[in-house]
């Protein structure tokens, strides 16, 4: 028979899921009832115009499939590579003050350096970063 302390604990416990699940409920259930609110309160009146695709303003000519270059995703890329950067060095300074975090935390943040070193050398190899 358990002692009466790890029941106590293990009720605790798994009373602090049971919030959190309560909150999940609520947060699928609020989305629900404005789906549901929106699509019982809209008008509905559709006319041919409305159903064309919407290009930007301008009316949609030719064929619906067309060949595009995707060189945007390289300029993403380099924003994740420096603003994770940023987010991770601050807190890093921080913690690298403190007593006794000194060694583990500089070993950390070169492992990190080292994959945004890989990340920066991709963009490198790729031509990202040469002036046009």
């Amino acid at each position: 028979m358990p002692e009466p302390t790890v029941v106590v604990l293990a009720t605790d416990y798994f009373r602090s899921y049971s919030v959190v699940g309560l909150l999940a409920v609520i947060g699928v259930l609020f989305v629900a009832v404005a789906f549901a609110a929106g699509r019982l309160l809209r008008p509905v009146a559709p006319t041919p115009e409305k159903l064309l695709t919407y290009e930007c303003g301008v009316d949609p000519v030719g064929e619906g499939w067309a060949h595009t270059q995707v060189r945007y995703y390289v300029y993403a890329f380099l924003y994740v590579i420096f603003a994770v950067d940023s987010i991770f060095l601050f807190p890093w300074a921080t913690v690298f003050a403190a007593d006794g975090y000194g060694a583990t935390t500089l070993v950390e943040m070169f492992i990190f350096l080292g994959f945004l070193a890989v990340g920066l050398l991709y963009a490198w190899k790729k031509g990202v970063l040469t002036w046009m």
